[in-house]
């Protein structure tokens, strides 16, 4: 299968919303889509004083790239409420811990590239991190990602 690589973003991603747990914590992935294949993923935990907090029934939504005024980028996440109207979560990168923002920029980057996502999914199994609190977070990735997985039942951890 020849992937098309698109390497300039576009400012509007499709996106899914893939929960999963992490030591007990409540997490969240959002997995940009192309086309319905993953291009990029963000995760953090779900929560209202660190995290992001979303209703439950959000499964899906855009990811919208912001220019801010010094030339910067983020990434907010917009989604329809059960009324209909948009609800916008700005900054999903100030709200989620640096050292899994930067995991996930990583693995965005391998799939944003063309990689198989069963590579990529053996691709993060493999990662040997520094504690046991990242390691249980690249689990919960891998299972998120599996959901693309054509055949694949992903085992839901909510």
């Amino acid at each position: 299968m020849n992937k098309q690589i698109i390497e300039h973003r576009p400012d509007v991603l499709e996106c899914d919303v893939v929960r999963f747990q992490n030591n007990k914590e409540k997490w969240v992935a959002f997995v940009g889509l192309i086309d319905g294949e993953p291009y990029e993923i963000f995760t953090g935990l779900q929560d209202d004083d660190e995290g992001i907090v979303l209703p439950k029934n959000v499964m899906n939504g855009k990811i919208i790239r912001c220019t801010n005024p010094d030339g910067s980028h983020r990434y907010d996440f917009q989604f329809e409420n059960k009324r209909g109207y948009k609800t916008t979560v700005e900054g999903l990168s100030e709200k989620f811990n640096p050292e899994y923002w930067n995991y996930a920029k990583l693995i965005s980057g391998v799939l944003r590239y063309g990689m198989p996502i069963e590579n990529v999914i053996k691709l993060v199994s493999s990662l040997q991190l520094r504690d046991e609190s990242i390691n249980n977070w690249n689990q919960g990735v891998v299972r998120a990602l599996k959901k693309y997985v054509p055949g694949e039942i992903a085992d839901s951890a909510e």
